[in-house]
């Protein structure tokens, strides 16, 4: 039985890896939960599951859920919590599933125990993607990358040479904004942004679809997950999110891994690693999808896609740039403070103002992602 550890269990991605649990007929037990201030629902969690441990990032949310735990269960709380809960629990397998900056702590916590990980917080990698890997190296753990694009070419290079790999294919659906015209975009409204055509995601990775920024992290989080030259990183867009990513090749192969979408699959394949675990997915049937469009992405339409693979090739410190500028922008999008548009454009802008360098601390990154929120906020202010 894999004891695990779910990091944001409140969040899309951590009730979906609850919910592979409870369909595993024991093969999992949940050892700890975390998540930041939803303690009504970790509460309800905490019942069903049982965990020696939770961990609340909000001190006053903990206060809360004190009140509804059993005497035996211990209970962590403040900014540090998540990274505390790590290194005193006993789990077998950590699930990272927060979003945002504050997965990067817990993340090379994780690492130092050289535990595996099961990663679907993309911004560590973004972040701090040399000092990830390294720690991971220095260890021995696995990074199991849980997001779709990404577990599907961890799957699809199982077993295969680094070396042999010509290049990779990163599938993007589009978002609801495929055709709309800039213009369109320009009135888009926070309700019309998160209305994705195929995916059920957190608030967060639906805005960043819809600009396409996801796609901007996922460039830079698969130069540093796969080792890859920012040459051999392509994007296609894929409107019906069957085929999850491809790798080619140098002999001229180039394998796909394909699905429904539904993010229960990748949990499962990271969770059950290395084995595959059998699960009642719904099975694909091609005939009835009877056809799989593919088309080349607009970057003038969707200019993230420019500023991922900005991010990727300058390396260092300009993806924290980057993902703490989106961070504060996507928020004041939600809060009707800044248009749809602006997004891209203050993360582009706080770039411009960055002058890349090589962090070798976390403490040094923490500080660069402070001064481009602070460089951001500016910006949204009208």
């Amino acid at each position: 039985m894999k004891r695990l550890a779910i990091l944001g269990s409140t969040g899309s991605i951590g009730r979906t890896t609850l919910r592979v649990v409870s369909e595993s007929s024991g093969r999992y037990t949940v050892e700890t939960l975390a998540a930041n201030d939803n303690w009504k629902l970790i509460s309800e969690q905490a019942r069903e599951f049982r965990p020696a441990r939770l961990a609340m990032s909000s001190a006053e949310a903990a206060g809360e859920l004190k009140k509804e735990l059993a005497p035996d269960v211990e209970l962590l709380s403040g900014p540090d919590a998540l990274e505390a809960a790590i290194r005193s629990s006993e789990a077998d397998l950590v699930v990272s599933a927060v979003s945002g900056a504050v997965g990067l702590a817990p993340t090379l916590a994780t690492l130092d125990t050289g535990r595996d990980i099961a990663l679907a917080n993309k911004e560590s990698i973004v972040m701090a993607g040399s000092l990830v890997m390294q720690k991971a190296s220095d260890t021995g753990s696995t990074v199991i990358p849980v997001d779709s694009e990404h577990s599907a070419i961890f799957q699809a290079m199982r077993g295969e040479k680094r070396d042999h790999v010509r290049r990779i294919m990163l599938t993007a659906s589009g978002g609801p904004f495929r055709t709309a015209s800039r213009r369109h975009m320009a009135r888009v409204t926070p309700r019309e942004a998160l209305e994705h055509p195929t995916w059920g995601m957190g608030t967060k990775i639906t805005i960043d679809s819809a600009t396409m920024m996801n796609k901007a992290l996922e460039i830079v989080e698969a130069k540093w997950l796969f080792g890859l030259e920012v040459s051999q990183i392509d994007v296609v867009v894929h409107p019906q999110s069957v085929v999850h990513s491809l790798v080619e090749y140098c002999d001229g192969s180039t394998i796909a891994q394909m699905g429904y979408p539904d993010m229960a699959v990748p949990v499962r394949f990271a969770l059950a690693y290395p084995e595959r675990e059998k699960a009642n997915a719904k099975r694909l049937d091609l005939p009835d999808i009877e056809s799989l469009t593919f088309h080349r992405p607009d970057f003038e339409r969707f200019p993230a896609l420019q500023l991922g693979y900005r991010a990727a090739e300058e390396g260092g410190s300009m993806g924290a740039v980057m993902n703490a500028a989106n961070e504060v922008a996507v928020r004041a999008f939600l809060e009707s403070r800044i248009g749809f548009l602006d997004i891209v454009e203050i993360a582009e802008r706080v770039m411009d103002l960055h002058r890349v360098v090589h962090p070798s601390e976390v403490a040094e990154i923490m500080e660069i992602d402070s001064w481009a929120r602070k460089e951001a906020e500016k910006c949204t202010i009208r």
